[in-house]
Parts: C-alpha cells; structure tokens; sequence
C-alpha cells in the first residue's frame, strides 16, 4: 500500500502525501462548517432589503428606504437595529470562541463541529418563526454560538487531516464552502422576495436548518483528527486514522512527530499564557493580524450587505438581489481558482496580487459613487454606471476570494504548535468575529457619514495589509505543521524571536523527532 503513496521528504523525514478518498471524504465532509456561516451571510444582507421583512420588524427603515431620490441615499438605511440584527450573531461567536477553544481541546474537533450545528440548528428555527425584533435577535445569537464552534474546529480539522502538500487546497474548502452559503442564500433571496404574501423572508432565514443539519450530522460520522486523539490519550486509534487518511502503513515519522508534539503540549499547563512567550510572537501577531486584516478589506459589508448596498445606489428590488447573485457566483469561482493555485503558487503570491486588485477596485468604487452622488447623496445612478459599478465590484470579490478570503482561514491554522493551536485559532477566530461585528454594526453609519470616503477607508486598509504580507509574512506552502518552526528562525525579522537555540531545544528528547514548532 505504501508503494502507491506520494511522498514529500522535509529535513530526512518523510511525509505522506497523497489524496486518498478517506482524507478527501472527510475535508469535505468537515469543510461544509462552512455553509453554515456563508448561508447567514448572504440570507442577513438579502432579507434586510425585502420590503416584506423592513415593514414588519423595522418599519422606519421601511419608511426611510421608500424616501425620493431627492433625499440622502447614503444614509436611506442608517439604522443601530438595524444593524445590530445583523452583527449580533458575530458579537455572539466572539463569545463563544472561548468556550469552543476548551471544548475542541479537551473532547475534539468533531464534537465541538457538533455543537456548532446543533446550535446553528435551533437559531435558524428560532428567526424562520420569528414574530418580533427580540427573537430575530435571540435566535441571531444562536447562530452565532453555532459559527463560534464551526469558525474554531473546522479549520484546525482540515489542517490536521491534510497531507503538508495538499493541506492548502484542502483547508480552502471551507471557504468554497462558504462562498457557495452565500451564494445559495443571495438564489434564495431572489426566489422568495416575489412571494405573494411577503413571508418569503421566513423561507430563506429557516432554511439556514440545511447547512447547519449537514455539519450536524456529518460530525457524527467523521473520525477526530489523529493530532487531537493522540493529545486525549488514543494513540491507538490516531495512528489507525494516520493509516486510513494517508493511504499507507509508512507513517511513522509523521504519527513519531505527533506524538512527539502531543508530549510537548501535555506539559503545558496553561496554553493561553505560554501563547504570550516570546519565542511565539510570530504566530501570535499572525493569529491577530490576519483576521483582523481580513474584515478591514471590507469584504462581509459588501458580502452582507449587498442587496441594501446595490438599492442604495439606485438598483430596483429585484436588480439589486440579481447583482448580488452575481458578486455570489464571483465569489465561489474565484475561491476555485485559489483551491488550483495555492499549494503551487504559495500563499504570499495569492496575498499580494489579490491585495493590489483589491486596492484598485476599491478606489475606482469609490470614485464612481463620488461622481454619481457627491457628497450630498442625492441623485440616481444611470445603467451604464450602474454595470460599470458592478463590474468592478466583482474583480473586487473576485481579489478576495482568491487571496485574503480562504488565506485569512489558512493561514493561522497552520502556524501553531500543537501545545497552544486551539488558543491560538481561538484568538484568531475572537478577532475575526470582533471586526465582523464592529465593522457590521457600523457600516451603514459610516456610510451615511463618511459616504464615498467610506471604500476609499477600506483602499487605505489594503495598502496597509499588503505592505505587511510582502514584509512580514513568510512562506508556509508544502511546509508540514511539525517543521513550521524552522520557517519563522529563518525569516530575516522573526529569526530575532524564534531563535536556532528554540528549533534545536524542539528536537531534543524523543528521539529526535520533536516538531519544529516545540520551542
């Protein structure tokens, strides 16, 4: 069996690295964690601009959407309720990504993608019945605690089941995965709007029960990944999972590796303080940057808020479903193109060539709205503006999807060691949805107030974050978790923490197979 396996050779030891149907099945499997927080983010923007929903539980907003051309269109929508329907479920999985970080470590990844369905589950029910603003919000804090479990565990799954080599285009899935929630939630959006009756809203809100059932499920069936069982004392059933996901007996400097690492963290008593050793500064800084970087590119405002973004502009009802249709399908196509390319180009290309696209779109966005509207915000936008905005709206998404949407999940993943990886990922999840919900609660107001001024904040943004990968960010493609370390000691600014010393101490003991990142 071990005959027919790829094999990747890092410092005289070798690694499995084929795509084996079981690796495959389970990525996927795990990935689908990711509708459930794409689906939200697209079915939130799309219900936000029915006329149905506004009228019923924001009737003011109602009665503002429905003001002349001849008023403010920045601020049409500039409502805190609003808003805070919306972004409460982030404030929720920032909250929850404490908790999640306990439950991963100590029962599994798997358990912990359970509890995020089950919860996911009961929120989706709860905002389809909805009868007022206080259970739409209870039931968005449901949601949120379900993606504070997904956004902490699926992840650190993929990245743990994958081989080094594939461990790029299989992490990426989750954000695939994402992008197709949202673009399943934007074709639900426009389905439902016409229903006669207007309780289309009640349709696309309660079918969030799909995703979350799939992940519910799917995490009954899946095996834990062998990093976390050897960790909870099963060595034997890790290296029996080693076997099944690489496709060959040859596994024993990777599973010697893990057990290696699984030795190292069982000495640490409390993860959350050592994170803060100086000889884990890099992952630490990547673990708050990335993701916060992330939201400041602006995306989920152009993701979530979408439709209410595209009638703001002066899209009809409909029109504005449509576009974000569109940006939707840009979204999932473009995330292909970074599942093809990201374990052959590297991460720092896809970073920096979506961060330059994304910079340009950005302003020329920006510009447009300014010539269109001013700063008065009064006037309508004419056909050829109109595709012209979309067009460069979509080479805007298609920049993020290819870059800092799949690399802002990828990359902290993979650069912790095993002794401090779920606080790690909990502090980079704890940032994310911090952004998501600050940035969320606020956009509509900064919209109305720093109006056109608004994309070109974001541009600034990019020009800030790009500078950052091209100097502070090496490159981790083909390289396996257990000799990440040796990637930071030879980095010309991060070398001066993650020492040769701290590498060489990680190796020492265990008969020399320790990971790198043991320091």
């Amino acid at each position: 069996m071990a005959g027919g396996a790829m094999v990747q050779t890092v410092g005289g030891k070798t690694y499995p690295g084929k795509m084996t149907a079981f690796v495959f099945f389970t990525c996927l499997v795990a990935s689908s964690g990711g509708l459930i927080f794409g689906y939200d983010i697209g079915i939130s923007g799309g219900v936000t601009s029915m006329d149905s929903f506004l009228s019923e539980f924001f009737p003011s907003v109602y009665a503002q959407a429905k003001a002349s051309k001849d008023t403010n269109q920045y601020c049409k929508f500039d409502s805190q309720l609003l808003t805070l329907f919306t972004s409460s479920l982030y404030l929720a999985a920032l909250a929850t990504s404490f908790v999640a970080a306990w439950v991963t470590r100590v029962f599994g990844r798997k358990w912990s993608m359970f509890c995020g369905g089950v919860t996911f589950l009961a929120g989706s029910a709860l905002n389809g019945a909805a009868t007022d603003v206080m259970m739409l919000i209870l039931g968005r804090i449901l949601l949120g605690i379900g993606v504070g479990f997904a956004n902490q565990s699926v992840p650190l799954y993929l990245s743990e089941m994958a081989p080094a080599n594939l461990r790029g285009m299989l992490n990426i899935g989750f954000q695939l995965m994402t992008t197709i929630g949202i673009l399943s939630a934007n074709l639900i959006n426009y389905a439902t709007s016409s229903i006669e009756g207007g309780w289309g809203w009640r349709i696309g809100l309660g079918l969030a029960g799909v995703p979350a059932l799939i992940i519910t499920l799917g995490a009954l069936v899946l095996p834990d990944t062998p990093n976390s069982l050897i960790a909870r004392g099963y060595a034997g059933d890790a290296k029996r999972v080693l076997v099944k996901i690489r496709g060959t007996d040859d596994v024993h400097d990777e599973y010697d590796d893990m057990v290696a690492a699984s030795e190292e963290a069982a000495s640490i008593e409390h993860p959350w303080r050592n994170i803060l050793h100086r000889k884990y500064r890099p992952q630490l800084t990547i673990a708050i940057l990335i993701p916060c970087f992330q939201q400041l590119t602006g995306i989920n405002v152009i993701m979530f808020y979408a439709p209410v973004l595209f009638l703001t502009i002066g899209f009809a009802g409909d029109a504005s479903l449509m576009s974000a249709v569109i940006t939707g399908l840009v979204n999932m196509f473009a995330t292909v193109v970074s599942i093809i390319s990201v374990d052959r180009l590297g991460r720092r290309v896809l970073f920096l060539q979506g961060g330059t696209q994304m910079f340009i779109s950005q302003v020329v966005v920006g510009t447009l709205i300014a010539l269109q509207f001013g700063v008065g915000g009064v006037g309508e936008m004419s056909r050829s503006y109109a595709i012209l905005l979309v067009l460069f709206i979509c080479m805007y998404v298609a920049g993020f999807a290819w870059s800092w949407g799949p690399l802002g999940w990828l990359v902290p993943s993979e650069v912790f060691a095993l002794e401090i990886r779920s606080a790690g990922q909990s502090i980079a999840v704890c940032v994310n949805m911090m952004l998501t919900f600050v940035i969320g609660q606020a956009f509509l107001t900064m919209l109305c107030h720093l109006k056109f001024g608004l994309f070109y904040f974001f541009a600034g943004w990019m020009l800030v974050m790009t500078t950052f990968v091209a100097l502070f960010l090496p490159e981790t493609k083909g390289v396996p978790i257990e000799e990440m370390n040796h990637v930071w000691s030879r980095h010309w600014f991060w070398g001066s923490y993650v020492t040769a010393h701290d590498v060489a101490g990680a190796g020492a003991g265990g008969g020399g197979n320790r990971r790198s990142h043991n320091v």
